[in-house]
């Protein structure tokens, strides 16, 4: 298992890994909700080791990142920016599953020049939804569950503006979604796919969890497009 490495971002400490070259063009790989840690992102991350340095990112609230007051989306989007400054970063791939994934489409939309592709894996545009009261798994948990409480009611209400963002998205995009399977609306991602001048939309049916469920079909997708791109 790769070494975890720290950054600091204004007082707060995130958690990564990296995998491949330190002079290869970078991609940065964003959890969801409760991911991150070792087994989320490492079938992936092994796979484009041979040609990108590939940073495995514990969002904050997450696996050995710091845990915080305050988690907000818009807080997790202005994390990825101050990361990008701590390794010294001027651009990067950045691809992001579910939350992850809203977080990297609203990075894009806010730093273009930051971002040299972008992949989001079934995510789509965010419209309110009726509230499920999320269940506190037993035990001791790798995530604070607070952060989980608070980004859910977010994902649940979400800010309108952030539609309008994701609709300016001008950056290359690969929206990959995962069928019928998944519990998010597919819709919703064809939609964004739709509204963005270069955005492309490949379904693997797999569910929601694409990358660790069918990872073949989910690097060989994701390769034929970074290697285009970066």
């Amino acid at each position: 298992m790769n070494d975890y490495e720290h950054a600091d971002v204004g007082g707060v400490r995130l958690a990564y890994r990296a995998w491949g070259a330190a002079d290869a063009p970078p991609v940065v790989l964003l959890h969801g909700i409760g991911g991150g840690g070792p087994g989320d992102w490492d079938t992936v991350a092994r796979r484009l080791a041979d040609r990108w340095r590939v940073y495995a990112v514990d969002q904050r609230g997450h696996g050995l990142s710091d845990r915080t007051s305050g988690y907000a989306i818009d807080v997790l989007v202005a994390d990825v920016a101050a990361l990008l400054d701590a390794l010294k970063l001027e651009r990067a791939a950045v691809i992001g599953h579910s939350l992850g994934g809203v977080v990297a489409y609203l990075f894009a939309a806010r730093f273009p020049e930051r971002v040299a592709a972008l992949v989001v894996e079934d995510a789509g545009l965010m419209y309110p939804r009726t509230p499920v009261p999320p269940q506190r798994p037993e035990g001791e948990l790798p995530f604070d569950w607070d952060a989980v409480l608070a980004l859910r009611s977010q994902i649940d209400e979400p800010d309108p503006r952030w539609r309008d963002e994701a609709r300016g998205i001008t950056v290359p995009t690969l929206l990959i979604s995962g069928g019928p399977a998944s519990y998010v609306r597919q819709e919703t991602i064809t939609e964004l796919a739709r509204a963005l001048p270069d955005g492309a939309l490949t379904v693997i049916d797999a569910g929601h969890m694409v990358h660790q469920d069918r990872p073949d079909e989910f690097t060989a997708a994701v390769r034929a497009f970074l290697t285009a791109r970066t």
